[in-house]
């Protein structure tokens, strides 16, 4: 029964995105209101049917209805209730149907944000390359990846039996059920993966009718901040999952799922800093809008590189035949976006529509005037041009050490692999040069400044950031570190390279100060100006500016995740030991004493706990209980292990099993210092909330309420 229903409800979602796409094109060509009308009403219904699809998925789960395939392949009666319901995501068809359910998230969301009488244009536009998507992600769900199957019970109990599964279930992967994080890691980073459909239909929509009016960049800037906060955030959470589950305290490797995610976040960046170029200056137009559909564009190759299995990770999924169809959908989503940007863009300068920025540097016939250039590098305009430029060097970087492997093996049948000193000595410098152009960008204003004004703009971080790095390293010891950049330039630089966690330092020192400094400054103004106190003049300045005040807050969040992820590297101290029961050995200026090691039994998994009593300076710091899970009806036979961490705002003391005999009598572990790896994750909600700041609207002083329209059939645009 429930097979039925959730296949009836993923064909209902195909037909109503097929028909809700189709009738989206009619509205936006030919400008019928009908046709909007059914446009709306078809988004509703698909996203009430996929929303739908995937809570009956819950309760099939729930309810451990194995009649159903993706019940049957992840269920298990004897895994908690919350364990159970996180499963919906734990292999492939499920991750499918939650990626289509998001989906219709969004498609609901812009519905109602289109209902304004502004976007008339636009809307259908949108809402025909959104339907469109969710044509591919339903057709997915109802063909090749369809969670709804049925199963027959008698031939499912014979399989069990011959795989070795227990009747209750085989459970879903087992590193889902190791850490709370998983529970949030996924849905987060599918809010920012799956959200980057809207504002690349938002784009598409404003190339489709031939328009870019002054108030269409809002709407899509703030399209980009919602998914690209998601993103954000859910990266910051896969790299906390990954140094508190998998063992090796580190928490980026470069994985290919993880540079998958990494590599949107870097175009999406870029995009909303030229995104500001673009509504304050009219500058930087088509590159803007090249970088937001890219964007989606890589979302859609890291969506198929973790379900496609064609990339080892601990990210990725097996092997399965949605690959080519992954790959068919992005070759056609290129090449739309291409011939979108080569056959419409230059509709975009007419001299009929309201240009806003860019009615100052374009002529009436759509030629570049005097102002439509960048006047000078001391300016704000041509800071955002050169960060672009790094993030998008930053972004092919990653993109050609990511898929190289992939390439030489469908080419030449040659198997080789690109590890962490390629992108560690990239990354680095671009990463540095990034971070310096986050502190100049803000300090200097639009346009031309005068070399003495820019002066008193940057020597004054300049000197905090000389300050505060002499201090930080002074206190913790100068490091001594070797980045292969000889490899780079082609002639050894010993000291540049041993110096490149100095430059992070003050790199985010500067940046720091900048950002501040950009903040208070109007504050002060008001204080100075008209008697305001610090308070009153700071909600003034916030509440006015919110859109300033919230990049600001992001900023602060990415240079706190620098300076955490610099030190920590840079000091980090390992070191491996066998210790009897009752014996202790000394780490750093911890004495860490092997208490022994304990069973514990659960209804989903057995665990092997080892105990360890930590003290320091005569002080005790608690027991800490590294363990090695075995969970009941997982295919995979090795133990998965879960380290456990001290963490203190000053440091992390890290524990990590090796082996416990089965005696007991010993162990062996490896301990792992890293200070200030804590204020790492703390990077997430700052820039979360910073995104989330600069995204919302501003006040209207009369709200419009009366729903969206397109103009009469045959009425001009």
């Amino acid at each position: 029964m429930i097979s039925m229903l959730g296949r009836g409800l993923v064909m209902a979602a195909l037909l109503f995105a097929t028909f809700g796409s189709v009738m989206g094109f009619v509205a936006g060509a030919r400008y019928s209101q009908r046709a909007w009308d059914y446009t709306r009403w078809s988004a509703l219904a698909f996203g009430t049917s996929m929303i739908g699809a995937n809570l009956l998925m819950v309760y099939a789960l729930l309810m451990h209805d194995f009649s159903v395939a993706y019940v049957a392949q992840v269920g298990s009666t004897e895994s908690p209730w919350y364990i159970t319901v996180i499963s919906l995501w734990s292999s492939l068809e499920g991750s499918i149907l939650f990626w289509g359910g998001i989906l219709a998230v969004y498609v609901l969301a812009m519905v109602v944000t289109l209902r304004k009488p502004e976007y008339r244009e636009y809307a259908p536009w949108t809402l025909h390359v959104m339907m469109a998507i969710a044509v591919f992600f339903a057709l997915l769900v109802s063909s090749i990846a369809n969670p709804f199957a049925a199963v027959d019970p008698a031939t499912l109990a014979m399989e069990w039996r011959m795989k070795g599964v227990p009747e209750t279930g085989p459970g879903p992967n087992p590193l889902l059920q190791n850490h709370w994080l998983m529970a949030v890691h996924p849905p987060t980073l599918y809010l920012g993966y799956v959200g980057m459909a809207a504002p690349f239909s938002l784009i598409a929509a404003s190339l489709l009718a031939g328009r870019l009016d002054a108030g269409w960049m809002g709407p899509v800037r703030r399209w980009m901040l919602v998914p690209w906060a998601f993103l954000s955030v859910g990266i910051v959470l896969g790299g906390w999952w990954s140094y508190a589950v998998l063992g090796w305290g580190g928490a980026w490797a470069w994985d290919p799922v993880e540079n998958a995610s990494f590599m949107p976040w870097l175009t999406g960046t870029a995009f909303l800093h030229s995104a500001m170029v673009l509504e304050r200056r009219g500058l930087l137009r088509d590159w803007s809008l090249a970088l937001g559909l890219s964007t989606f564009l890589l979302t859609m190759l890291g969506t198929f590189m973790t379900r496609s299995g064609v990339f080892n990770s601990v990210h990725s999924f097996t092997q399965s035949d949605i690959g080519p169809t992954f790959l068919a959908f992005i070759a056609l989503s290129f090449c739309y976006s291409v011939v979108l940007l080569a056959t419409r863009s230059h509709l975009l300068d007419r001299d009929d529509k309201n240009l806003g920025a860019l009615s100052t540097v374009l002529g009436p016939n759509g030629e570049l005037t005097a102002d439509g250039v960048i006047k000078g590098v001391l300016g704000r305009d041509f800071t955002i041009l050169v960060q672009n430029a790094l993030f998008t060097v930053f972004t092919f970087t990653v993109l050609l050490g990511t898929t190289y492997p992939l390439l030489m093996e469908a080419l030449r049948d040659r198997r080789i692999s690109v590890g962490e000193p390629y992108f560690d000595d990239w990354a680095t410098p671009l990463g540095i040069a990034i971070v310096f152009m986050m502190g100049v960008g803000p300090a200097l204003p639009w346009g031309r400044t005068p070399p003495a004004q820019a002066a008193r703009k940057l020597v004054p971080p300049a000197v905090f950031a000389t300050v505060v790095a002499l201090v930080t390293f002074t206190m913790m010891g100068w490091p001594d570190i070797h980045l292969e950049i000889t490899r780079l330039v082609g002639m050894p630089m010993p000291i540049l390279a041993r110096s490149a966690p100095v430059f992070a330092i003050w790199v985010c020192a500067f940046a720091l100060w900048a950002n501040l400094a950009e903040f208070f400054s109007p504050v002060r103004s008001r204080m100075t100006q008209r008697g305001e106190g610090a308070g009153a003049a700071t909600v003034k300045v916030v509440t006015r500016a919110r859109r300033r005040f919230g990049g600001h807050i992001a900023h602060y969040g990415v240079i706190m995740a620098v300076f955490a992820l610099t030190l920590s590297r840079t000091y980090r101290v390992e070191k491996d030991y066998n210790i009897p029961v009752g014996q202790s050995a000394t780490f750093q200026a911890y004495e860490i004493t092997f208490v022994g090691s304990t069973l514990e039994k659960m209804p989903h998994r057995d665990s092997v706990v080892a105990r360890f009593d930590v003290m320091r300076g005569g002080s005790h710091l608690g027991e800490y209980t590294p363990k090695m899970n075995y969970f009941r009806g997982s295919r995979m036979g090795d133990p998965i292990w879960t380290p456990d961490v001290r963490s203190t705002p000053f440091g992390d003391l890290y524990f990590s099993l090796i082996e416990i005999p089965q005696d007991g009598k010993s162990v062996q572990v490896k301990f792992i210092e890293r200070p200030f790896m804590m204020w790492a994750w703390f990077s997430a909600p700052l820039i979360f909330l910073g995104a989330l700041i600069a995204a919302w609207p501003a006040r209207r002083g009369r709200p419009a309420t009366a729903p969206a329209t397109v103009p009469a059939e045959g009425e001009p645009a």
